[in-house]
């Protein structure tokens, strides 16, 4: 009889974390949506380009100083671009950890806060 029950309790167990797992794919696919409508820029040298992305990461539009593209130094051009590029994908993290820690907070999983801790260099709230 105790190892039915103890079977009874194992199987809810399975059942309640099937139920989380299933809400957590909900949520994530609202996070992801809300991430892809969120956008992120920088520039670089002295606002010459500039980049925007989405809170995926994805690079949505980049712009450069016409006077730049005029001049045709193409060196500048190349070390701006990533360097912009580099900036927004950062911001975009940012805002993908900040995301990610309004998903994970209802969740009660061992070593979860030490490990959005490590992503994000800080405590848990993302501050260092």
């Amino acid at each position: 009889p105790d190892g039915t029950i103890n079977m009874l309790k194992g199987l809810g167990n399975i059942a309640s974390l099937m139920r989380q797992a299933q809400q957590l794919s909900g949520k994530m696919q609202d996070v992801n949506d809300s991430l892809k409508a969120q956008r992120a820029t920088a520039s670089s040298g002295a606002g010459m380009v500039t980049v925007e992305v989405n809170g995926l990461g994805e690079v949505l539009k980049v712009t450069i100083d016409p006077d730049l593209i005029q001049r045709g130094d193409r060196e500048v051009i190349e070390d701006l671009i990533p360097a912009a590029v580099n900036q927004a994908v950062a911001k975009s993290r940012q805002l993908h950890m900040e995301a990610m820690k309004t998903i994970t907070t209802d969740l009660k999983l061992p070593g979860l806060d030490e490990a959005i801790s490590q992503m994000t260099k800080g405590d848990p709230g993302g501050e260092e």
